[in-house]
């Protein structure tokens, strides 16, 4: 897999990971387990140097 598509397999990743955190109650244990992702998956992605900003719609 070449660097391209592993940011945007990432990136896609990242998407739709918050779609399915902004439908789920903050509270539950799901909702945390995702978070617990979505902090990686920044991670990675800054590392990329790849600017959030635009795609970030938790922004916790």
């Amino acid at each position: 897999m070449t660097e391209k598509e592993i940011i945007q397999k990432n990136i896609e990743e990242f998407s739709r990971l918050q779609t399915y955190m902004l439908a789920t109650e903050k509270d539950s244990n799901g909702y945390k387990l995702m978070k617990d992702r979505y902090i990686e998956l920044k991670v990675i992605l800054n590392s990329f140097g790849i600017n959030l900003s635009e795609i970030d719609k938790i922004k916790e």
